[in-house]
């Protein structure tokens, strides 16, 4: 008996260190697997979206690319915040594709680049923050600053991530500069010290506060929707998986069959409309990892089934004009 036992040990010892050792070559596994770009491609009978290689992830590992994923989901994180609803419009009135671009042309900001930084809850919430100003005044708007939430917003965690519901908090309570005033710093994934109260980093700039007279969490498809055609883009955040790199072209939805295909992490993003193709609904969304990565920089994702939870955390406030 002792004999058994001890050969089921050294098995159970065995195992640990054969796992730990893939974890460790794991650590070292690129973030783009051409194997399986054409496994997914060799399926498009069955998939309704394409995989390729950006040059966004062209040399970054799996751990690189995770760090990258910055936006904190659950925990709580949307506990006690205001749901906004919008009762007052039909649901009838909603139409059946929509594209803040073509709506509200040349006010749409264009697609940015966090870089190395796990930014994304900051890019997000400004982005969508700075068209909505543009929308509101029906004139453009300058580029708002994610350094300011990145390096000013003390319940966040720079670089290593924040919560969306508390970027939108710091919007409404504090507010942001421009990115002329306080130019983005942190792509190397190391945040710069917030400057004094009252001064930009550029003396040239003017030093300017764009606040939100309110912010609001949008629980239901319909509500996103409205909340888009009547004040603009929103950000939210969603699960992204090692698939969602390879991403190029057509309505992205992770296949939970494949094995091989991990969690990475929470990222946030700016949700600018919705559509249908070949029959899927879908969100139509601006990323931040630049214009070489998708569908020059944007995608779209399944709509109306939470995919990868990215209608749970959507959120949005109203511009506050003076």
């Amino acid at each position: 008996m002792k004999s058994a036992a001890a050969v089921v040990a050294c098995l159970l010892c065995l195992l640990g260190v054969a796992a730990a050792a893939r974890d460790y070559v794991r650590e070292e596994e690129m973030a783009l697997n051409p194997v399986h770009v054409r496994l997914h491609n060799d399926d498009l009978g069955q998939t309704t979206w394409m995989a390729g290689e950006s040059d966004f992830f062209q040399g970054k590992t799996l751990q690189e690319a995770k760090a990258l994923m910055g936006t904190r989901l659950g925990g709580g994180a949307n506990e006690g915040e205001a749901v906004r609803t919008f009762d007052h419009i039909d649901d009838g009135d909603i139409p059946d594709e929509f594209d803040a671009r073509a709506q509200w042309p040349g006010l749409i900001h264009p697609i940015r680049n966090q870089e190395k930084c796990g930014s994304c809850w900051a890019f997000g919430a400004v982005e969508s923050l700075g068209d909505r100003f543009a929308i509101a005044t029906n004139a453009s708007s300058p580029v708002l600053s994610p350094e300011d939430l990145v390096s000013c917003d003390e319940l966040s965690l720079g670089c290593l991530g924040g919560f969306i519901s508390m970027a939108w908090r710091y919007i409404e309570s504090v507010g942001v500069v421009t990115e002329r005033c306080f130019p983005y710093a942190a792509g190397e994934g190391n945040a710069p010290p917030c400057p004094p109260k009252g001064q930009c980093v550029s003396k040239s700039a003017e030093y300017k506060k764009y606040r939100t007279s309110d912010h609001y969490r949008l629980d239901t498809v319909e509500d996103i929707q409205k909340a888009i055609m009547t004040g603009g883009p929103v950000e939210g955040g969603f699960e992204v998986h090692q698939s969602f790199m390879h991403y190029k072209s057509g309505v992205y939805s992770r296949e939970w069959w494949k094995f091989w295909d991990p969690e990475l992490g929470g990222h946030a993003i700016k949700i600018i409309g919705w559509g249908n193709q070949n029959g899927t609904d879908y969100w139509l969304v601006a990323n931040s990892w630049g214009t070489d990565w998708g569908l020059d920089g944007y995608f779209k994702i399944k709509k109306g089934v939470n995919e990868c939870d990215i209608e749970s955390s959507v959120y949005a406030g109203d511009p506050l004009l003076a």
